[in-house]
């Protein structure tokens, strides 16, 4: 298999050789995007690899026409930046044409190398389990208390599920961590956390050394976690204010294709998200067109199995259909958005993430990141229930992190007086909860 396997990648990368990637960036068809046009040679995975350098750049695709029908790759993307302009020319054919390239990563050599850590400069340790108020809280004291510093993290939660990349160096000399018998102890209490006592699908922690691309492998991780089972779905979903997406599957029989189509809210990285979760589900995209020109995002894909064959039956229609609705809504932003910029210290994210749970907060995503000595952080946190937090828990904890250091950035988000609350709060039965089960780890002085 594995002969196979070397093979088929060396013919691959004489065919580019041969057909070397063509990537052209104009700006004047188009009076309000940039348009490019990708032309090459087609492999599998040519389609999510172009996607996956539009998102790394934030560009934001407005439209696109896809085509991959045989051996040739076309492509046509109408994109502009975040602000709603067109963008230079200046980097984007290259990083294309690199991706695509023969000494690009191909999709083969990416899913050999999925589940390991970030090469020379940090440990990488990825967790997946059930989410719970004050997990996060825990994960990073237990860490702190180990004596690593959180560098970066990426955090997502969905049906009651919590998928998270950590990257993590030595507390003593800043530098990744090698030693075996630590890096079990990590991973051994870290698993402990996640399991708490009822996982009943139950956890997984890996540690490694070697790098991945963050969002491609969360995904992964949540697909393999299951998230998009219905049958699990937290009781306190039905309260999403977010437009559940609307996601069709029918075969095309005359051409022998399955056809998806997705109506939703647009968002910044939904195709990338889409064409994430296809991927993982062994499909190939043989024609696309994408529409987001507006409030509305439509997409619609013809697609195959890797053997070929449109979708054969009702289960697995159901399947790619939740599969896309929960790819959409594992980064769609629940709850109030806070961003934390200040000088960065070892043990900050176990002191934040202490004041969130003991005031009563849940994290629902994180995005945590280290720009020099300046920590950069966001969290988007909502009340342990799902519901949206009230003004005077927000400034209260602002008050206690720091208001300089900590802001709201949310639209709808308005600083009403504080009131008078009862004495009994949710928040100090989840601290009075997490720290009993961190003094049964040995970790309870990580809160004194």
């Amino acid at each position: 298999m594995d002969n196979c396997l070397t093979v088929d990648d060396e013919f691959e990368k004489l065919v580019l050789r041969m057909n070397p990637p063509r990537v052209t960036v104009d700006n004047d068809s188009d009076k309000k995007a940039t348009v490019i046009k990708v032309d090459s040679a087609n492999k599998r995975g040519s389609l999510l690899e172009v996607v996956q350098v539009l998102n790394d750049l934030n560009l934001i695709v407005r439209r696109a026409y896809i085509s991959s029908d045989g051996g040739w790759f076309m492509d046509v993307f109408h994109v502009t930046d975040r602000y709603g302009n067109k963008v230079s020319e200046d980097n984007v054919a290259d990083r294309i044409q690199q991706s695509l390239g023969p000494r690009g990563r191909s999709f083969r050599s990416l899913k050999r190398s999925v589940g390991v850590q970030a090469a020379a400069e940090h440990t990488t340790i990825e967790l997946t389990g059930r989410d719970r108020p004050g997990l996060l809280s825990e994960v990073f004291a237990v860490l702190a208390d180990l004596k690593c510093n959180v560098v970066a993290a990426e955090v997502w939660t969905h049906n009651s599920r919590m998928a998270s990349v950590v990257y993590i160096t030595d507390e003593a000399n800043g530098l990744p961590l090698d030693d075996p018998g630590r890096l079990a102890n990590i991973k051994q209490l870290l698993l402990y956390v996640l399991k708490g006592d009822r996982d009943r699908r139950g956890a997984n922690t890996a540690v490694s050394v070697s790098s991945t691309h963050t969002e491609r492998r969360l995904h992964q991780m949540m697909y393999a976690d299951r998230d998009y089972d219905t049958d699990s779905m937290a009781s306190g979903s039905s309260t999403s204010t977010h437009t559940k997406p609307l996601v069709t599957v029918e075969n095309c029989a005359e051409r022998g294709y399955t056809v998806v189509n997705l109506m939703c809210p647009d968002r910044p990285k939904l195709l990338f998200d889409t064409v994430c979760t296809l991927t993982d589900m062994q499909y190939v995209v043989f024609h696309a067109t994408i529409i987001a020109e507006g409030p509305e995002a439509s997409q619609e894909y013809y697609i195959r199995h890797m053997d070929g064959c449109p979708i054969s039956s009702e289960a697995e229609r159901q399947r790619v259909i939740n599969c896309l609705e929960a790819a959409i809504k594992r980064r769609t932003s629940e709850g109030i958005r806070l961003e934390l910029c200040g000088e960065d210290r070892v043990g900050l994210l176990s002191d934040v993430t202490r004041i969130f749970r003991e005031n009563g907060l849940s994290v629902a995503r994180a995005e945590v990141a280290t720009r020099g000595s300046q920590a950069v952080n966001v969290f988007y946190v909502t009340d342990v229930s799902g519901n949206e937090v009230k003004c005077e828990t927000i400034e209260a904890v602002r008050n206690e992190i720091g208001l300089t250091i900590l802001h709201v950035k949310d639209e709808n988000y308005s600083n009403s007086p504080p009131e008078q609350s009862g004495r009994f709060s949710l928040g100090n039965l989840f601290r009075s909860r997490s720290e009993k089960f961190l003094y049964n780890l040995g970790l309870m002085r990580s809160y004194s």
